[in-house]
């Protein structure tokens, strides 16, 4: 499936990103503007003359927010909230085509990543479109929304040269939102009948020919559907099925926007919040210049059920795409640095160390089995590394190169660094097109952690949809090698586990990862959509051996928002000296604490065992982290008034005078 790639805006310095000598790349800016309203915003656009030759154009799209008129107060809701923005071609001739999708993210300010100030920037690869771009020609964005406080503004970056293959011509097909599986109005019972079969003949000079298809699922019947129910689509030519594809994101809970104000990270029909939309093309072989064929689109049968909010809907585009031939034999071209960057459109991943990760694609028709690399970071010296594999010719592929080793010495420097990387040659010999053979990347490095480390993990009653006894969260440290060093797994459902990690130099990633709910989300630790009854979150917390906690990139401690990552969390870290502490994992050497009744009210008793000569104090912590109550405690047995405590779950941590030891346990206090 081909992809468009969001990378550092196009990198921001598409220039010299990807070796263009000055005046080889033109910018054009269209639409500017804020969403006042549902519906359309137009732009006359002056694009470039023909006659000119564009490797890529790329599309910038940046998302902001500004604050409505009388926010707050006189409008409630101001960018809170996930609509779609359609952004369409308009030419002089009557062309007009769907060139991107979006859809808004749950924005509310007092989320900690989309603050007034923020922005976001999406790109699309639209040089298929080359031939449409030219002279005076109109851009609309098409708001969905109904509540203001997002602005949408367009870029075009032409870049000049060979592009893979030109484009004969683009034909509009079905296009439209329709509603799925009603069976109360007119023909909506059979969203089949909104995209009949149609008849069309290959125009002269092509090679190949795709469907391009978006499709994205809205709205919801008493089933769920659309928006949060999978169904699929065939693809059918000359009267046969050539391909099925599912309408659906299984992966929205790996999110680059988190945590955001709303239910981001649930499974959707095609799109997640604040994501771009990737469209489908499926190759329509066996089709030559001049012959006639037909080509439709088969919805799922489906009955829905009705609901009081109505009937869910499937928005869609289509369009067909006639390609002359490869116009390069031999090529390879990196289109985005994954890691290292602080490109926000990659913010789980960074910032990281060791191996560099890049998104090659083949741009020639030839299959590439190898391609070597020179990367690093400018005014040090450079590596090599080779990728072998199969990538055929318009596919593309992650690639992880071998382990940058400046990135050491780098961590836990201030500022921003520089990375390059450059194609040295593609099946052993020289590329064909080196103007998009190198590409660069800005990014932060990542923190210098001690050596000596305690995670504290409370597992949220969430459980893993294969084994309902186990919760769905576990931790894993892995090393340079990528192996495993240390894990907690198989963990129970609301309970502590504190664990003691003593590390020797080296860097090192932690990966905190969930496994599905049987409703195939991924809750993470803690989500604010399940706050009430029956549901205990959890937390998990990296502190030094003196028990202060450590900044971890991207995650709160504590808010609204704590905890709430979604599928997984990463952290990259270095170890640049040993720490000598005579630290022990009290819990593993069989000490232990109780707290009961639990759930509480008046009075709790806490009973310590396992630790000789008690002698240090009781802190009763709340979910904010706030220390709500001291009691000295010198004997094993201790009694504590918690009348004035108000409802909800407490940490009860004691901490042992004479050595430090501490042990920890959870607390559910009702009144």
């Amino acid at each position: 499936m081909k992809k468009y790639y969001f990378f550092l805006l196009a990198a921001l310095c598409v220039v010299t990103s990807l070796k263009a000598a000055p005046g080889d790349t033109t910018w054009v800016q269209a639409n500017n503007t804020h969403f006042t309203h549902y519906g359309k915003f137009d732009t006359t656009i002056q694009f470039p003359p023909a006659g000119t030759s564009y490797r890529k154009i790329y599309m910038i799209f940046t998302l902001g927010k500004y604050m409505c008129p009388g926010y707050p107060g006189s409008t409630e809701y101001c960018g809170d909230w996930d609509y779609t923005v359609l952004n369409y071609l308009m030419t002089p001739g009557g062309d007009t085509l769907e060139l991107a999708r979006l859809i808004t993210p749950y924005a509310n300010n007092g989320a900690p990543r989309t603050p007034w100030t923020w922005t976001q920037k999406y790109v699309y690869d639209v040089t298929d479109y080359a031939y449409l771009l030219q002279d005076s020609v109109s851009m609309r964005i098409f708001y969905s929304g109904y509540s203001w406080g997002f602005y949408g503004s367009i870029q075009f970056a032409f870049i000049e040269g060979t592009p893979d293959r030109d484009v004969v011509s683009i034909q509009r097909l079905w296009h439209g939102s329709y509603t799925y599986g009603d069976t109360a109005h007119s023909d909506s019972s059979d969203i089949n009948t909104h995209f009949p079969a149609d008849t069309e003949t290959v125009p002269t000079g092509t090679v190949s020919t795709d469907l391009r298809f978006i499709v994205t699922g809205h709205g919801s019947d008493a089933n769920g559907c659309c928006e949060f129910m999978s169904h699929n689509y065939q693809v059918m030519l000359n009267g046969s099925s050539i391909a099925t594809q599912q309408i659906w994101r299984d992966n929205c809970g790996v999110n680059e926007l988190y945590p955001q104000s709303g239910t981001w990270l649930l499974e959707r029909a095609n799109w997640c919040p604040g994501d771009l939309i990737y469209p489908r093309y499926n190759v329509l072989s066996g089709l030559t210049p001049g012959s006639s064929y037909n080509v439709d689109i088969k919805f799922d049968s489906y009955i829905g059920a009705a609901s009081s909010s109505g009937w869910g809907s499937y928005t869609t585009e289509a369009s067909i795409i006639y390609y002359k031939g490869m116009n390069k034999t031999l090529d390879a071209s990196i289109d985005d640095i994954i890691a290292p960057t602080s490109d926000q459109n990659h913010f789980r991943e960074n910032p990281s160390l060791g191996n560099p990760r890049i998104i090659v694609k083949n741009t020639g028709s030839t299959t590439i089995d190898s391609i070597t690399f020179q990367y690093g970071v400018p005014g040090s010296a450079m590596q090599t590394s080779t990728w072998r594999g199969t990538l055929n010719s318009l596919n593309d592929a992650e690639m992880d190169l071998a382990p940058l080793l400046k990135l050491d010495s780098l961590a836990g420097a201030s500022g921003m660094s520089n990375f390059i990387v450059e194609i040295l040659s593609v099946n052993g010999t020289t590329d064909a097109d080196q103007t998009n053979d190198t590409m660069r990347s800005q990014f932060v490095s990542a923190p210098i952690w001690p050596s000596a480390l305690i995670f504290d993990m409370y597992t949220s009653n969430v459980n893993d949809s294969t084994n309902t006894s186990e919760a769905e969260t576990s931790w894993y440290i892995t090393d340079m090698n990528n192996d495993t060093v240390m894990k907690r797994a198989n963990t129970g459902i609301n309970v502590l586990y504190r664990d003691t990690i003593n590390l020797p130099v080296g860097y090192y990633k932690l990966s905190i990862v969930n496994t599905p709910y049987s409703d195939g989300n991924y809750y993470g630790l803690n989500w604010w959509a399940l706050a009430g009854s029956g549901y205990y979150p959890g937390y998990f917390k990296a502190e030094t051996h003196t028990g202060s906690l450590i900044s971890m990139n991207g995650y709160s401690y504590s808010g609204t928002y704590n905890n709430d990552f979604g599928q997984n969390y990463f952290q990259y870290f270095y170890v640049d000296s040993i720490t000598l502490t005579g630290i022990s994992n009290v819990t593993a050497g069989g000490a232990t604490i109780d707290a009961y009744p639990n759930p509480a009210q008046g009075f709790v008793n806490v009973d310590i065992s396992g630790i000789p000569n008690v002698s240090g104090k009781i802190e009763i912590i709340d979910m904010l982290g706030r220390v709500v109550s001291v009691t000295a405690c010198n004997s094993p047995a201790q009694q504590i008034n918690v009348e004035q405590l108000v409802s909800g779950v407490y940490t009860i941590l004691f901490i042992n005078a004479t050595d430090n030891n501490r042990l920890e346990t959870r607390l559910l206090i009702t009144k």
